[in-house]
């Protein structure tokens, strides 16, 4: 489960960076600025600090100098007087002198001083005793590298090392030891001097809080500089898209508010301007819409009275023309013909003008497809005859009963199988009816002709012909797939087409098997495979 909430909050996050360009803007202002940040206070940290080690040590190094002098000068003035053998109480003055100029001259601050007079390894003869400062540990300070550095020197040379000294609380305090040579009656003896510097690291540690502390402040100030200045930029835009998708919603009359006459307010007013005029097209589009609309309904209404008396007199003299000369006779074939051609065209423009107002209805009841495509197909079997096609019902088996408008159905599948058959080039026709636990699904494939990208894309349209010259079995109006299209949409259903030149067409209607249900994916591939033909038919 916190697995799942990690996964949700990521991918909200993700969808949020991907559209929000204020968030992106900041976020990657920010991220540069502490970038950059970082790098300059590290930096200055490191300098400032090199240079307070830098002039700790120097000032370490003179002081410890000086307590070397006054030390090497008690040995000096003791080995002067006359029957002065007390070497050890001479060695505890120089000690003390020691100690004494150590601390007088790093009085200002070091956290305190420590020392060792050690005998050089390697020394002949006798000389004094060692000593060192109570508590001293020279075996873990004075390392040998260090006391192997001191003893090599030629003259009296200063070297130092950084230690950490261990306190009482067992923390780790800076410490340097600065190591020298002291001359004691012949015998060379080394001298060191063991500093805690923890004043230098309390003043580097106080820079870099300063530094980090004004560096996080500068990155705020930077975000909120830049959220400032993005906003005053984006939200224009954003105002722009969110009234650009009203407009796009139907909202004609909506408008950007215009402040002031800078780039922004350009291109307010400009938005504006465009979308005036877009509103004054779409009105007057709208309004010859509803003209031609109203146009083509009313005609049609008016056709019905006159029509249904020409087909009352055409219908006379078409079962009368056995008596009539030949060349009348013929004439009230054609007359028969049209009229019932005519009246096709009436049907069909009145349905146009039912959808186009908004005014269709739609009765629907359980429906096995299988037996409503067999009656469709046995209705235009001899019509595919004289043509020489031979219609073909693939149904695997399955659901199939859906709940559907029969007539809208079944004028979808005489068109569908109308269009095939007069296009098919006399090869074979196979219809698929298929479904699943969503869906139903029936593909009309042909093997004629085909037909083009571009007269893919206008095969919906309303009067339009792939092939205006060619010769018509089934005499259709121009509306067949048009009407069919808006049945499929009245069902909640797809209605497409696949074709290539030379390879045929196949139209695939796909609607739901429940009325109002959503539509998610077709049980049959466009077109469908030519093997699973095979395997059902033997083909």
């Amino acid at each position: 489960m916190r697995d799942f909430d990690v996964r949700a909050w990521i991918d909200r996050l993700a969808h949020l960076w991907s559209t929000s360009l204020q968030l992106r803007t900041v976020a990657i202002t920010v991220i540069l600025s502490g970038l950059a940040v970082a790098v300059i206070g590290g930096y200055m940290s490191f300098s400032v600090g090199s240079n307070l080690f830098d002039a700790r040590r120097d000032q370490l190094i003179n002081t410890s100098q000086n307590a070397t002098l006054a030390g090497q000068g008690v040995f000096n003035a003791a080995t002067e007087q006359v029957g002065s053998e007390d070497i050890d109480a001479t060695m505890q003055d120089a000690a003390i002198a020691i100690a004494s100029a150590a601390a007088s001259s790093t009085a200002s601050g070091t956290g305190g001083t420590q020392f060792a007079i050690l005998r050089t390894p390697g020394q002949a003869g006798q000389g004094p005793s060692e000593i060192t400062s109570r508590g001293l540990d020279t075996a873990t300070l004075i390392s040998p590298g260090l006391r192997a550095a001191v003893a090599g020197s030629a003259e009296p040379r200063t070297h130092y090392q950084s230690v950490g000294l261990v306190q009482d609380d067992n923390s780790v305090q800076p410490g340097l030891v600065v190591g020298t040579t002291l001359d004691i009656r012949g015998s060379q003896y080394q001298l060191y001097l063991i500093y805690n510097i923890r004043d230098a690291q309390e003043t580097l540690g106080f820079v870099q809080q300063t530094l980090l502390l004004g560096g996080l402040s500068l990155i705020v100030l930077i975000g909120a500089v830049t959220y400032v200045v993005v906003r005053l930029v984006v939200g224009p835009v954003q105002l722009a898209a969110e009234t650009s998708e009203k407009l796009a919603a139907g909202q004609l009359e909506v408008r950007i508010p215009v402040k002031g006459d800078d780039v922004i307010a350009t291109l307010a007013r400009s938005f504006n301007g465009m979308a005036a005029s877009m509103q004054n097209q779409i009105t007057r589009l709208a309004a010859l819409s509803r003209v031609q609309q109203r146009f083509v309904s009313d005609v049609s209404h008016e056709l019905r009275t006159p029509l249904t008396t020409i087909r009352l007199a055409g219908d006379v003299l078409y079962d009368q023309r056995a008596t009539f000369p030949p060349a009348t006779a013929r004439t009230a074939e054609l007359l028969h013909t049209q009229v019932e051609r005519f009246e096709l065209l009436l049907a069909d423009l009145l349905e146009m003008s039912r959808y186009d107002a908004g005014a269709v209805d739609m009765e629907t009841e359980p429906t096995n497809l299988v037996r409503l495509v067999e009656d469709a197909i046995e209705s235009v079997a001899s019509l595919a005859e004289s043509k020489g096609s031979d219609l073909r019902l693939v149904a695997p088996g399955g659901y199939f009963e859906a709940e559907v408008d029969l007539r809208r159905i079944r004028r979808i599948l005489q068109n569908l199988l109308g269009n095939a058959i007069d296009h098919g080039e006399g090869k074979p026709i196979v219809i698929w009816v298929d479904s699943d636990t969503n869906a139903v699904a029936i593909a009309v494939r042909d093997y004629g002709v085909g037909m083009t990208a571009a007269a893919m894309e206008r095969v919906f349209d309303r009067f339009w012909r792939a092939d205006p010259s060619r010769q018509r079995t089934t005499g259709g109006t121009g509306l067949g797939l048009a009407i069919s299209l808006e049945d499929a949409a009245l069902h909640g259903g797809w209605l497409e087409v696949w074709s290539a030149p030379g390879e045929g067409s196949c139209f695939r209607l796909t609607i739901p098997r429940v009325r109002g249900a959503q539509l998610l994916g077709s049980p049959l591939e466009l077109p469908p495979a030519d093997d699973a033909l095979q395997e059902v038919t033997g083909a």
